[in-house]
Formats: structure tokens, C-alpha cells, sequence
């Protein structure tokens, strides 16, 4: 009986250190992931702006959310990283806006799937910049980058296009920072207590799936743009 006793003891005691490694390893990588801090949130701004793809719709959400759920938790640092979200955010705007203006119906057929092109052109073609405004208030799966280019090749005036999609940026990292500050901590401490066991394999694969998507981006970008040329100086020799 002693020896059954003991037995069951240890067993219970591997079990707790099993878990407890489980959320030192969740904590350190949730750790890393606030200590990004506002110039993390500013950095995938810009890109979830752009014309290069992240593979989860609304990372910019995502991370400020958790950061804001974190960082002392209190409406400064909750102001400070909205802000930040929606200085990347508005710099990457601008550039696929850019990118639009300058390659015209080539860049829409280039970075805008068939299946929606003819819509969004419709859209912005209706409602100008206000379109950009909306495609920026609401959340996925509404398409962001479509609408910016389609306003920059659909030649939308820059400080219309600015206004209304500023505003909209502003309203949702407001709204999504005060969500994180008010109501974040419980939904960690629900995660951490209800996915113990997976929540280090989750944000390893999320993490994993970002560099992987920004690498994906990147390299598509320089194939689209070397595939752009191309056909540009092929269009430009003698017959």
C-alpha cells in the first residue's frame, strides 16, 4: 500500500512539473511578444498594409490586443500603442495607395484576385475615397488592399483618401485598445487556464506563420515587380 501510495505520488508530481515547464515556455514567448512593445505594433502595421500578404487577417488587431492586455494595462499605454498601430498603419496605406496611382490597371490585375476586381474597382469607382474609409473600419475577411490600390490607380485625391482613412484607422485601434485595456486580462487568464496545454504550440505556429508570410510577401513582390519590368521593356522594342 505504501509503495502504491508513493507511486501515485510521483506521477502527480511529474504531471505538475509537465505543466508547470508548459507555462514557463507560454510565459517566456508571451513575454517576447509584449516586449515587441509599440515598435512591434507599428512594424506589422505597415505591412498588414501593404501589398505584401501576412498569412493571418488582422495580425495588426491581434498584436495589439495581447499588447495592450499586458503593458501595465493602463489607457496611456493603451493611447501610445493605438497610436502606434495607426502610424504604421497609415504609412503602409499610403504606399499601396502609391503603388496603385503609379502602376495603374496593371497593379490591380497584379496584386487584386479576378474574383474580386470588378466589384472593388465599382465600389471605389462610386464612393471614392470613402470606400478606402470603410474597407479600413471593418473587420476581416472585408479586403484592405484591394480598395488602397484601387483607390491610388483609380486616381482618388491623396488628402481625401488620407482623411477618411486615417479616421477609420484611428476608430478601430481606439476601439480595439480600450477592449484590450477593459476586458484583456480575463481573456488571458482564460487562455492560459483553458489551453495550458496548447497555447505554446498555438503562438510558436502563429509566430511561425508571420516570418513565413513576410518572407512569402517579399519574395512575390520582387517576382511581380521583375515580372512588371519585363513586360515593360518588351512592350517598349521595335517591332
Amino acid at each position: 500500500m505504501t509503495m502504491s501510495l508513493l507511486v501515485q505520488a510521483a506521477k502527480k508530481a511529474a504531471r505538475r512539473a509537465g505543466t508547470a515547464g508548459t507555462s514557463a515556455s507560454s510565459t517566456h514567448l508571451l513575454r517576447w511578444l509584449v516586449s515587441l512593445g509599440g515598435i512591434g505594433v507599428f512594424g506589422v502595421a505597415i505591412i498588414d498594409s501593404s501589398v505584401i500578404p501576412l498569412p493571418l487577417p488582422g495580425s495588426t488587431d491581434l498584436l495589439l490586443l495581447l499588447l495592450a492586455s499586458h503593458r501595465g494595462g493602463t489607457v496611456k499605454t493603451a493611447i501610445v500603442l493605438a497610436a502606434c498601430a495607426w502610424a504604421g498603419s497609415m504609412i503602409g496605406g499610403y504606399l499601396t495607395w502609391h503603388v496603385g496611382r503609379k502602376g495603374g490597371e496593371v497593379a490591380l490585375e497584379r496584386y487584386v484576385p479576378k474574383r474580386i476586381l470588378a466589384r472593388v474597382t465599382g465600389w471605389v469607382k462610386k464612393h471614392g475615397a470613402w470606400s478606402a474609409g470603410l474597407a479600413a473600419a471593418l473587420p476581416p475577411p472585408v479586403p484592405l488592399t484591394p480598395f488602397l490600390l484601387a483607390a491610388g490607380a483609380l486616381k482618388v485625391s491623396l488628402a481625401p483618401f488620407l482623411a477618411f482613412y486615417g479616421l477609420a484607422r484611428a476608430a478601430r485601434y481606439g476601439l480595439l485598445a480600450w477592449l484590450g485595456v477593459t476586458y484583456g486580462r480575463r481573456i488571458v487568464r482564460t487562455w492560459q487556464k483553458d489551453v495550458t496545454g496548447w497555447s505554446t504550440t498555438i503562438l510558436w505556429v502563429y509566430g511561425g506563420l508571420v516570418v513565413v508570410g513576410i518572407l512569402y510577401g517579399v519574395w512575390k513582390f520582387k517576382q511581380t515587380r521583375r515580372s512588371g519590368r519585363t513586360v515593360g521593356e518588351a512592350a517598349e522594342e521595335p517591332a
